[in-house]
């Protein structure tokens, strides 16, 4: 037999990998997970203080460079493809942010994006926009105080991610955009939820700020009054809630819809809606509603949007007032609506939660940093130009020499030096000069240099005494915040409604009231018929081997209170239940109140109050019996089942309501035909309702259990050989009583 061959060391090395090195989870957290949180949070999902994401720097530089600042509109496509080279992160992902930045889609309230074609709308999910290589754009008017600046040096300008161009770290905005554009951004362990703000009131509350940093939040309250959502709306104000936003960044601003009845119509028309909802998420939440019954009063509603702009329309039935509706719809639907602030900004890289007025402060410092950088660019160019203007200024006082020179030079390259030597000028001024044109060596021309060199002079001065000087630089930024407000300010769109203002007006009882009558059968079927359609029929239809256990006249309105063989009782309204007829069964109340398996009612009831001296009686299987108050059903709230409504000790066979002043008499018969009559003011009142009670009637051998408990009588003709003045006592026996009547009726006879 050969031996098998032995695998080398070397090889088995190859083939089993080595054990891997254990690495501590906050070693795996620190190195892996971590750059890409900081990652999400720095280069994504937070605005910063040029109230821009990194994706919608990117896709208005591209458009900047692409000079669609003032120019025709072009493709969106086009747009899109231009953007890669900044943002990699497909074509998809970038027309998404363009579409949210344009005029079309209604989502700011200063629109980046000058638009034609659909680009949905903000208020709708189904109202999709349409594909890139359909629409056209280019920057609007706006974006020039976004971008002004940004060819002087204001902000520094890094490599894009493959170093073959250049992209800005932050964009120069001359107004403060951060409070203007409204942004949304989730990022990992933190997220960021800015409202926008009213453009002037912006620009007067920054103003206010640039003159007195002092300034407190109630000054700023009173400039900058609340947030100004681009649908409008009504905000009901709330001083110290807007207050908590101004200092801390987070809170929560009520939105209310706006709405105008249409008398003739008899309609409801809602024209402004919550900016944190859509139109189907109220049409859902009012189908629903009126689905389910809880508000009648709407015939029908409709999207009714067209070129006019928003609309929702509701169609009332006749009577109702469109003022209770709404009160009542501002509380079931997303017609009034929150907005949740959370105002995460990221200051030199390091995200922070800022209340308003530290937003504008940071806003302010950012500000004058490139107002400086500015500057410093403008002084040096008028610098550079003053200098080669002085050099003119030298040549032109003997410009016929320097003609000579040029003229009588040889070689091209020695003008330069030659001038630079006849004139005592250094070689940049010297350049210049040689290649100043012939027809300008005219007297308008030499008197234009003399009145620019005064000119640069003087500017110079100023832009010099502007860096130097702080204040300086804070009102150059206050005046140009004046002018962006004459040129972009615009009324609010989102009105105030102040708390104390609101009318709690009490809601309609929109539910009719009208006699019907209510049937319950032992296998648990539940019927609620008009008086009307019993007149047509009146004839139960009852499932095989079922029979009927309750019947009684009631109203729609009315409460009832339904006990089960599980010790448990059910709080329900009659208008829960939809009319029937006598001719079907009904509905099964095992599934309609969601009841456990095999569970069935047992007694059914009207209770729209619980007075004092009315009690619940329930007889059991082992011959006790106990009252309780009605009262002790009685619970805070809405709650619709109530556990432990009397005793599970033994098996109920009787539940009657008794007012204390009228007693009633009771009868209860054992499964040995056994009987006591007895009043049922006897029976003690226990104030828990799962006592299990007293006994009432004492069970021999033979009688095992009660098997009824009645108030009927008739069944026992005279109760007087039943009645028992004393409990508990002892069951007379139903057929000894009769025999002995049959026994005194003979002897009459005889």
């Amino acid at each position: 037999m050969a031996k098998k061959k032995s695998t080398p060391v070397t090889e088995l090395s190859r083939i089993i990998p080595a054990p891997a090195t254990p690495q501590p989870i906050t070693e795996t957290i620190e190195k892996n997970y971590m750059p890409y949180v900081m990652s999400v949070i720095v280069s994504r999902a937070i605005p910063e203080i040029d109230g821009l994401k990194p994706s919608h720097r990117k896709l208005l530089y591209t458009m900047y460079k692409m000079g669609l600042l003032g120019g025709a509109r072009t493709k969106s496509a086009n747009v899109v493809g231009q953007t890669m080279k900044l943002n990699p992160h497909g074509d998809a992902a970038i027309y998404e942010t363009m579409v949210r930045l344009t005029r079309g889609n209604a989502s700011l309230l200063h629109p980046l994006v000058d638009s034609k074609g659909s680009f949905g709308k903000q208020y709708s999910s189904d109202m999709k926009y349409a594909a890139a290589r359909y629409t056209e754009v280019r920057l609007d008017g706006i974006c020039r105080e976004i971008f002004d600046g940004i060819d002087r040096d204001a902000v520094d300008l890094v490599d894009n991610y493959d170093g073959t161009m250049k992209e800005p770290v932050l964009l120069p905005t001359a107004f403060p955009n951060i409070l203007v554009t409204p942004n949304m951004g989730i990022a990992v362990g933190m997220a960021s939820n800015i409202c926008s703000f009213n453009l002037a009131e912006v620009c007067d509350g920054a103003i206010a700020l640039l003159r007195n940093p002092k300034t407190g939040v109630d000054r700023l309250l009173d400039i900058i009054k609340a947030p100004d959502f681009p649908g409008g709306g009504l905000i009901v104000y709330d001083r110290e809630q807007m207050r908590q936003i101004f200092e801390t960044g987070q809170g929560a601003v009520r939105i209310r819809s706006r709405y105008t009845y249409d008398k003739e119509n008899n309609a409801i028309d809602i024209l402004q809606i919550p900016y944190s909802t859509t139109i189907e998420q109220i049409l859902n939440a009012i189908a629903a509603l009126v689905k389910e019954g809880k508000v009648k009063e709407i015939v029908d509603f409709r999207d009714a949007i067209d070129l006019n702009g928003f609309k929702l329309t509701l169609e009332l039935r006749r009577g109702t007032d469109p003022d209770k509706l709404m009160n009542r719809l501002f509380k079931l639907t997303p017609l009034e609506d929150s907005f949740k602030c959370n105002f995460n900004v990221l200051i030199n890289a390091t995200p922070r939660q800022l209340g308003v007025v530290d937003i504008l402060k940071e806003w302010i410092t950012f500000r004058t940093e490139c107002v400086r950088r500015e500057c410093k660019f403008d002084m040096v160019k008028k610098q550079e130009r003053l200098h080669l203007v002085m050099a003119l200024s030298k040549v032109l006082l003997d410009i016929d020499k320097a003609v000579r020179i040029i003229r009588h030079t040889e070689n091209d390259a020695d003008v330069v030096p030659k001038l630079m030597e006849a004139f005592e000028i250094d070689r940049v001024q010297s350049d210049y000069i040689a290649n100043i044109k012939l027809r300008n060596l005219n007297k308008e021309y030499i008197l234009n240099c003399v009145r620019e060199m005064d000119t640069l002079n003087a500017e110079i001065k100023d832009l010099d005494e502007t860096l130097r000087d702080e204040l300086k630089l804070r009102a150059k930024i206050a005046a140009e915040l004046g002018e962006i407000k004459k040129k972009y300010g615009k009324p609010r769109q989102s009105q105030l409604l102040f708390v104390d203002e609101i009318e709690d007006l009490p809601e309609e009882d929109s539910i009719p009231d009208y006699p019907v009558r209510l049937v319950l059968t032992r296998e648990g079927y539940f019927k609620k018929i008009t008086f009307q359609s019993l007149r047509g029929n009146d004839e139960q239809k009852l499932k095989e081997n079922d029979e009927i256990i309750n019947v009684f006249d009631a109203n729609n309105k009315d409460n009832l209170l339904i006990f089960t063989d599980k010790a448990q009782v059910y709080r329900v309204s009659v208008s829960d239940f939809e009319n029937t007829k006598a001719s079907l069964l009904g509905d099964f109340l095992n599934a309609k109140l969601g009841m456990d398996k095999d569970e069935r009612p047992i007694y059914m009831r009207v209770q729209n109050a619980y007075p004092e001296g009315e009690n619940l009686v329930f007889i059991f299987a082992n011959g006790k019996g106990v009252r309780v108050p009605i009262r002790a059903y009685e619970t805070k709230g809405n709650r619709s089942k109530l556990k432990g409504a009397y005793s599970a000790n033994s098996p109920v066979v009787g539940i009657f309501y008794e007012i204390e002043k009228d007693p009633f008499d009771l009868l209860l018969i054992s499964d040995s035909a056994r009987a006591i009559v007895f009043k049922s003011s006897m029976i003690p009142v226990m104030t828990t309702r799962s006592s299990g009670g007293v006994i009432l009637m004492n069970l021999t051998r033979r009688d095992k259990a009660v098997s009824r408990a009645t108030t009927d009588l008739s069944e026992i003709g005279d109760a007087k050989g039943f009645r028992k003045y004393k409990l508990p006592a002892t069951g007379v026996s139903l057929s000894d009583k009769f025999v002995d009547e049959e026994q005194l009726s003979l002897d009459d006879k005889i």
